[in-house]
């Protein structure tokens, strides 16, 4: 009887930490794992229901299971009140998380902290709304202001091209619209800490999805004013704030060196990468850093132009600098090597 216990238990552990990525074929992929039938799956997922693990969603046919959320949580601020982010995550937010291992909970600190300020700078809004759900695997908090709107900001403080010109600039890192009291390194190191980290302005919708090859950039219709930022974390991490911080922090100053800038934001539609004016459109700023990764993650050509103006004129004037190319396919590899070539003696 035992035996039998221990196995039902496993199943239900599979289910609890598949379902997000499977809640409309649970049932299969449970059965075809433990080569069971899907009516002794159908149990399991009835007795998770009635227990409060699971919620149940459309008929037979078209049924689809989620986590059952522990917490939720709402609540609004006013952002002509005198607002500090540190009260609000000690008063309300701590509370609202509950149990969590150390790690999660510094980098649950460190990302509300950072985009709650944000908001408090930056909107321009009157109203800033935070949302918390808590399930048995992982946390989600979205915060959604009605000011601005974060890449409209950047855009016309900065003088830049578009909304996706500003996003460009804020994937590097290092940018602010306000020096004096923000380093521009909020954004850059929340969207890395995350399993997902989501902002949609304007419209402008940016994602980075931990273990993805690349960041989703998508343009779309215009949708209310203001940011909503949305991000996401496994309440069992193995992740820490220092294993982030430390890919892209220098040992010897402790600067913020190194950076990954994703090339295809300086490509509109079906613009192929050609010039030396989208070339400087992309080098704008990485003067500031000591490696530079340039991801060509969905960029299928380059330019000659484009490539020698990033791997030979930037580079001889920047030695210092580490250029590195990754994630290119052969095309834009051979292309990046031809301007390569042409720094060596």
């Amino acid at each position: 009887m035992t035996g039998v216990r221990s196995r039902g238990e496993k199943i239900r552990g599979f289910i609890i930490n598949n379902v997000e990525k499977h809640p409309t074929d649970l049932a299969k992929v449970t059965a075809d794992k433990f080569d069971i039938t899907r009516q002794a799956v159908n149990k399991h997922l009835k007795k998770l229901v009635d227990e409060h693990a699971l919620t149940q969603h459309g008929n037979t046919r078209n049924r689809s299971y989620r986590l059952h959320p522990l917490v939720e949580w709402q609540k609004s601020y006013s952002l002509t009140d005198k607002l500090a982010e540190d009260v609000v995550w000690r008063q309300d937010v701590i509370a609202s998380l509950g149990q969590i291992p150390e790690n999660a909970l510094d980098i649950w600190h460190y990302g509300f902290t950072e985009m709650f300020n944000n908001a408090i700078d930056h909107s321009n809004g009157a109203t800033l709304t935070v949302q918390l759900k808590k399930t048995a695997t992982s946390t989600e908090l979205a915060l959604y202001d009605d000011g601005a709107g974060i890449f409209k900001k950047i855009q016309a403080e900065l003088e830049l091209l578009d909304e996706r010109h500003a996003l460009l600039e804020l994937a590097k890192g290092k940018l602010t619209t306000d020096p004096a009291n923000h380093t521009g390194e909020g954004i850059f190191f929340t969207s890395r800490m995350f399993d997902d980290f989501e902002i949609l302005s304007g419209g402008t919708y940016f994602s980075h999805k931990l273990g993805e090859k690349a960041d989703w950039i998508l343009e779309r219709d215009k949708f209310s004013s203001g940011t909503s930022v949305w991000m996401k974390l496994n309440n069992h991490t193995s992740r820490t704030t220092k294993k982030i911080f430390d890919k892209f922090i220098s040992g010897d100053d402790f600067g913020f060196t190194k950076t990954v800038v994703p090339v295809r934001l300086a490509q509109y539609g079906d613009d192929k990468l050609v010039s030396r004016s989208q070339a400087k459109r992309l080098l704008a700023r990485i003067d500031r850093f000591r490696t530079v990764l340039f991801d060509f993650q969905g960029v299928d050509t380059i330019g000659i132009a484009f490539a020698d103006e990033v791997f030979r004129v930037f580079a001889l004037k920047h030695p210092e600098i580490e250029l590195i190319p990754i994630k290119a396919n052969s095309a834009v590899r051979r292309v990046v090597r031809r301007a390569q070539a042409k720094l060596e003696p």
